[in-house]
């Protein structure tokens, strides 16, 4: 008896105030109902302790991917250098009788110079001869300014009035081969070039009228044509080694 007033005694009332069923199978579901709730919340505690950290999928592990292997590249030697060393170098030393491979004369340098003083009226002819000697050469061109002032030239200082470019180790041989093999055999009526243009230690300087004669210049798109002086220096130390030389380099010398 005293069980079952103990049980009347737990009986809960419902939300809305009504008793609860106080048969022994109510009372199982309700005890069963009660360990799932603090079930729940033993779960959700869990959670709150492991971090709010999103669900979502865990990240593949690094891995590390082979090294590409290393592209070989092989060193680029210009036709005329080639030309040079196997051939030009190994005659001059017989010829003039040179007890050590480095007193050989070689190429140091070219020089593409315009001169252009109607810039100082119209500035856009000069940035159109820095555009054509750039592809001339392959390489981008230095403008030149006046150092003084010419009143009779109109110009002032510190005025474009000029572009050049100089030219070393491969662009220097490859357009030595453009300009031996492409550009000077196009000159209208072209017997040869002079060879007494040399400065007495071996460089030689060459005058071309137009500069449409290299094929990197579009026709259509010349504004006017101008010409140029290309300088070619080298280590010779007299002209005739100067000479012997740029001839067997393949410049077309008159005879």
């Amino acid at each position: 008896m005293a069980e079952e007033e103990e049980k009347k005694q737990r009986v809960k009332k419902g939300p809305k105030g009504a008793e609860a069923d106080s048969s022994p199978e109510a009372l199982a579901k309700a005890e069963a109902r009660a360990a799932k709730k603090a079930e729940k919340k033993a779960g959700g505690k869990a959670g709150e302790k492991g971090g709010d950290k999103k669900e979502g999928k865990r990240p593949a592990p690094h891995r590390e991917e082979p090294a590409a292997p290393p592209i070989e590249v092989e060193n680029y030697v210009p036709r005329l250098l080639d030309t040079y060393r196997t051939a030009v170098a190994p005659a001059l030393q017989k010829r003039f009788s040179y007890k050590s491979a480095m007193q050989v004369p070689r190429l140091v340098k070219i020089t593409l110079n315009v001169g252009l003083g109607e810039a100082t009226q119209n500035p856009k002819l000069l940035d159109a001869a820095a555009e054509e000697i750039a592809r001339m050469s392959g390489q981008k061109p230095v403008i030149q300014k006046s150092k003084k002032a010419i009143a009779n030239f109109r110009l002032r200082e510190n005025q474009r009035i000029g572009v050049t470019v100089t030219l070393r180790r491969q662009r220097m041989w490859e357009f030595l081969d453009r300009l031996v093999n492409v550009a000077l055999p196009r000159v209208r009526d072209f017997r040869g070039v002079s060879s007494r243009a040399f400065d007495g230690r071996g460089n030689y300087t060459l005058g071309v009228r137009e500069q449409i004669i290299f094929p990197e210049v579009d026709y259509d798109k010349v504004e006017k044509i101008r010409g140029l002086n290309i300088s070619i220096v080298t280590t010779a130390q007299t002209d005739e080694e100067g000479l012997a030389l740029l001839t067997g380099l393949g410049m077309p010398f008159r005879t």
